[in-house]
């Protein structure tokens, strides 16, 4: 993948802000910065990027949002304000087994998504 100056736009706020954006957010927030770059553009400049496997792309009911990561993950989301955090868990083994014995799949990778609210 070639990695064009719109491309690089696009990661470099994607890994500065370390949040899970839409594509208006990274519109606006590139424009404010005095970044030149169009709405089409950022869609598929985050489309490129995300089949190629560089970012993550999270479907939601209120759209999509991106995140800098693409390694395997977990996430939490606030049900408060909708902030997602992203999580490295480890399940224990006994788990996992459990898992492949009642369903009898053997599980490669897993993700999970958590919901809660501040204590």
């Amino acid at each position: 993948m070639r990695l064009s100056k719109q491309r690089r736009m696009v990661l470099d706020l994607l890994w500065s802000e370390k949040s899970h954006l839409s594509a208006r957010d990274i519109f606006e927030k590139l424009n404010n910065l005095g970044r030149n770059i169009g709405h089409t553009s950022v869609y598929q400049n985050l489309e490129a990027l995300q089949s190629a496997g560089v970012i993550e792309c999270l479907d939601r009911a209120s759209g999509r949002l991106y995140g800098y990561r693409s390694d395997p993950h977990s996430h939490l989301t606030c049900l408060d304000s909708g902030d997602i955090q992203d999580l490295d868990v480890e399940l224990p083994a006994e788990l996992l087994q459990r898992i492949e014995a009642h369903t009898g799949f053997q599980i490669e990778a897993y993700t999970l998504h958590l919901t809660g609210r501040p204590r």
